[in-house]
């Protein structure tokens, strides 16, 4: 896996990201970072890999159970440390899960798999913060 990082200067703090699947992305930072706030900032990338990491994983695994799964929505919410480096200290998993008869066992079976056994990016945060996770289930 790799990525390329181009800082777009010389005013401002907007950077670019090409993946090594050629996908493009962009960071800034807040203005009183010397940023334009034109992108996410680094760490709110890094915390929506974490979620769409773990998303794509209950998904994967409920759909491999022949679950009806329609839509799943994750909603972190992250602590930092106050002083540097700002690591992540807690963040919160709040899935949302979307289906047809959906059973609770399964979905927090997916979601607790995907945290324990399978999210990369997640179990790589657990070294520096307290991971925590809610279920909704929607019949639809």
């Amino acid at each position: 896996m790799e990525c390329t990082i181009d800082w777009h200067g010389p005013d401002g703090m907007l950077f670019v990201a090409r993946t090594g699947t050629g996908h493009v992305t962009a960071m800034d930072g807040a203005p009183d970072g010397g940023g334009n706030n034109l992108a996410p900032r680094p760490m709110e990338m890094l915390l929506t890999g974490a979620g769409g990491c773990a998303a794509y994983d209950v998904v994967l695994i409920l759909k491999r159970g022949r679950h009806a799964v329609s839509h799943c929505q994750a909603k972190l919410e992250a602590e930092r440390a106050t002083t540097d480096p700002k690591v992540f200290t807690k963040i919160h998993f709040a899935f949302t899960v979307t289906g047809k008869n959906l059973p609770q066992a399964a979905v927090e079976r997916a979601v607790q798999l995907s945290h324990e056994k399978y999210c990369s990016a997640s179990a790589m945060l657990a070294k520096t913060a307290e991971i925590t996770h809610s279920v909704t289930i929607q019949e639809g």
